[in-house]
């Protein structure tokens, strides 16, 4: 069958170049920035991977060819059939000569935005058209970075002998409190979007061992910051026989390899992007809650014992500083499942990982034993009846001393990418005012 007979497509644009020349090749894609000089027609054609210049002259493109481009408006979808010819002035070098041109969808002018970026547009506007903004270079670029990293992370993962699992998203109880749950009406009961796959990892590790989960968590938090959504995505892992310093090395060491994968894999992106990754060596720095408040109280910030650190007080923290955990927290500030440190139970085995003011992960040491499950359970608030189905696997003596940690992977991406609002690293993002697209 000649290519002509049916709408194949044989490359991609970037794969048109001059050793190709006076071959016939089938591309598709969108269409920007069209001219007319009269006896020559041009427009660039772009798909994921690239673009390449269409150049139609009267003499050498079939007559209905050179009338069909007058019909063709910016971002339209359509495939061309032509042959490649080496062009010193075009673009790369190299252009296709159309013979045939078939409209798949035509555009509609205007648009609401413009996809290039040369008409500056609002980020709600953006995000009302969002496979349209999708169509910039840059934003493209910081979905295949995504993509990179998400394949990085579970290399690394399966690497080292985790089992990817995936746990349910509609569930009976809360996972930490019940002060930021989604409830959902499930038939005659009452369920939540899940917080976190945390009480379903603990209780996987008396099974596998060691288990890792790349997927969707809700919270109903009405922050409305540029770092905060009510969905975002979350690396999960567990470890059995296993404690807080364990847990940190595997997540700086996944932070390390994550890096390097990128900017091995990602390079012509971070370029895109004007971004040079900066991998940092293992250990991270490490600063327990005490020393940190003792490093803010010289910076003129007093915090007082056992209290969260306040938004200001994260910015003065991390102004000099890249990678670093904070360590041993006040029990009071931790979910009912951290481990309260044996040398002082006002603080527990758990830590954050920063970056700079930016908390990108969250884990530790956790309670194995029953009684003190329950215990810390209701110190917290919550009813251990409430817990009894998550509760009698420890009861039944099944569960390891375990430890680990959840890692938000959009936020994660606001650090490569260099984005200043996590909406940029999520593709259709989930906040208190947006629910489309």
């Amino acid at each position: 069958m000649r290519l002509k007979d049916r709408r194949v497509k044989t490359h991609s644009c970037s794969e048109i170049h001059g050793e190709l020349e006076g071959q016939e090749v089938c591309l598709a894609g969108y269409v920007r920035v069209i001219r007319d000089l009269g006896g020559i027609k041009f427009f660039i054609l772009y798909d994921r991977d690239g673009e390449i210049q269409i150049a139609a002259p009267r003499v050498q493109t079939p007559p209905e060819v050179f009338t069909k481009i007058d019909q063709i408006t910016p971002e339209s979808t359509v495939w061309v059939r032509g042959r490649v010819k080496r062009t010193p002035q075009a673009p790369r070098g190299v252009e296709v000569i159309p013979q045939e041109i078939e409209v798949f969808s035509r555009a509609s002018v205007p648009l609401p935005l413009d996809p290039t970026g040369r008409i500056k547009s609002s980020l709600d506007t953006r995000l009302n058209a969002r496979i349209l903004d999708l169509r910039h270079p840059k934003r493209r670029a910081i979905f295949k970075i995504r993509h990179v990293v998400t394949n990085a992370i579970r290399e690394f993962l399966n690497s080292r002998g985790f089992l990817e699992v995936q746990t349910p998203k509609i569930v009976a109880t809360a996972t930490e409190s019940g002060s930021a749950l989604f409830p959902v009406a499930y038939f005659e009961k009452e369920a939540f979007l899940s917080q976190s796959p945390q009480l379903f990892k603990e209780i996987l590790t008396g099974c596998f061992e060691k288990v890792y989960e790349i997927g969707p968590i809700f919270r109903a938090e009405e922050f409305n910051t540029n770092k905060h959504l009510n969905e975002c995505t979350s690396v999960d892992i567990e470890m059995a026989f296993s404690n807080c310093d364990d847990v940190m090395r595997v997540l700086e060491e996944l932070i390390i390899f994550t890096l390097k994968k990128t900017k091995e894999l990602a390079e012509k992106e971070l370029e895109v992007l004007g971004r040079k990754l900066e991998v940092p060596e293992a250990p991270f720095p490490r600063y327990s809650y005490t020393e940190v408040l003792q490093i803010l109280e010289k910076k003129g910030i007093r915090i007082e014992w056992g209290e969260d650190l306040p938004t200001p007080a994260e910015k003065a923290l991390g102004e000099d500083r890249g990678f670093y955990f904070i360590t041993e927290w006040p029990t009071k500030t931790k979910p009912f499942y951290a481990m309260p440190c044996k040398h002082d139970e006002r603080v527990t085995e758990t830590f954050d990982l920063m970056w700079k003011d930016l908390e990108l992960a969250s884990g530790g040491t956790r309670i194995h034993d029953p009684q003190l499950l329950e215990r810390r359970l209701e110190e917290n608030g919550l009813n251990p009846e409430n817990f009894e189905p998550h509760l009698r696997h420890f009861r039944w003596g099944l569960i390891p001393p375990h430890a680990g940690w959840g890692l938000g992977l959009d936020r994660f991406l606001m650090v490569l990418t260099g984005e200043q609002n996590i909406r940029e690293c999520v593709l259709f993002p989930r906040d208190r005012h947006r629910l489309v697209p």
